[in-house]
C-alpha cells in the first residue's frame, strides 16, 4: 500500500514540476519509471543501503559467541529464522533491526551498547529489535526511508531546475504560473509532510516493539534498564543521519530530546521517560 501510494504521489508530484518547468505531461512518464524503479529498489535492497551508510560489518558466531547465542536462543524462543548481526565500531550505545522479512533480516548493534549493558539489558535490546522484525517494521520503515529520500531528491530537483530556468522561460501562460507557484509549495512541503509521517509511523512502531520484546523476554525490567543507560550515554553516534535516525532503538543525535507539543512532531523516538514508565508498569 505504501509502496502503490508513493508511486502516485511521486507521478502527481512530477506532473505539476513538469507543468511547472515547460516540459509537459511528459515528466509523468519519466516519474512512473523512476519511482517504480525506486520502489523496487527499496524493498529489495533497502537493508543494504542502509547498512552500507551505517558502515556495519556482518561478524560470524566465532566473532562474538556471547552475542549470537543471545540472538540465537530469543529467535528460537520466539519461533523465528536467526537473522544476520551486523556490527557498528562505535563506543555510542545503539541498535536497530533492518530488512524486508524475517527471512531477510538484519540486527545491528554499536560496540559501545556491547560493552556498556549487561547480559538481562542486552536481551531486552535483542527482543526489541527482533520484535521490529515480527511485526515486519523492518520492511516498512526500511522502504519509508528510501522513500522519503526520494521525495526530498525530486523537489530539490524542481527547486534548482527554477533557479536556473525551465523550458520556455520567456512564454509562461497564466496556467503554467499556476502550476509553477503549486509546484513551488509541493517542493517546500513535500519533503517535511513526508518526513513527519515517516517520524510519526516510527514512533509508534517503538512502543509496539517495547510491548512485544517484553513478551518474548518476559522481563520488563531489562528493557527499561536498557533505555535508561542508553538515555543516559550523550554520546551521538557519527554514522547516523536524518534518513536512519528512526530506524535506532533510541534517538541517535543525543541531546535534541524537545519538550514542547511542536518540536516534538519532529522526535524520531517517543520520550524515553515514558518508555520507561510504560515498561515498568507492566
Amino acid at each position: 500500500m505504501i509502496m502503490t501510494l508513493f508511486v502516485a504521489f511521486v507521478t502527481t508530484l512530477f506532473y505539476i514540476f513538469g507543468q511547472a518547468s515547460g516540459y509537459g505531461i511528459s515528466f509523468v512518464g519519466i516519474a512512473l519509471i523512476f519511482s517504480g524503479v525506486t520502489s523496487l529498489a527499496s524493498y529489495y535492497y533497502s537493508d543494504q543501503i542502509i547498512l552500507s551508510m551505517s558502515n556495519a560489518h556482518h561478524i560470524q558466531k566465532k566473532d562474538n559467541p556471547m552475542l549470537y547465542r543471545l540472538v540465537e536462543n530469543l529467535t528460537i524462543a520466539a519461533g523465528m529464522p536467526l537473522p544476520k548481526i551486523y556490527i557498528i565500531n562505535d563506543s555510542a550505545t545503539n541498535a536497530f533491526a533492518t530488512g524486508r522479512d524475517p527471512e531477510h533480516a538484519v540486527i545491528c548493534f554499536t560496540t559501545g551498547i556491547l560493552e556498556k549493558l549487561n547480559k538481562a539489558e542486552l536481551e531486552g535490546v535483542v527482543a526489541h529489535e527482533l520484535s521490529h522484525v515480527q511485526n515486519y517494521d523492518i520492511r516498512m520503515m526500511s522502504i519509508v526511508t528510501v522513500l522519503v529520500g526520494t521525495v526530498t531528491l525530486a523537489a530539490d530537483f524542481f527547486l534548482r531546475s527554477m533557479w536556473f530556468g525551465g523550458r520556455d522561460n520567456e512564454n509562461k501562460g497564466s496556467a503554467q504560473g499556476v502550476f509553477i507557484l503549486i509546484g513551488i509549495v509541493l517542493a517546500l512541503l513535500s519533503p517535511l509532510i513526508a518526513t513527519l509521517i515517516q517520524l510519526a509511523v516510527s514512533r509508534k512502531r517503538e512502543y509496539l516493539a517495547d510491548a512485544a520484546g517484553v513478551l518474548l523476554t518476559r522481563y520488563p525490567e531489562g528493557l527499561a534498564s536498557a533505555l535508561e543507560k542508553i538515555s543516559q550515554d550523550k554520546e551521538p553516534l557519527e554514522v547516523a543521519n536524518n534518513a536512519t535516525a528512526h530506524l535506532y532503538i533510541a534517538n541517535p543525535f543525543k541531546g535534541k530530546d524537545f519538550g514542547n507539543w511542536l518540536s516534538s512532531l519532529f522526535n524520531t523516538h517517543p520520550p524515553m521517560k515514558d518508555r520507561v514508565k510504560i515498561l515498568r508498569s507492566m
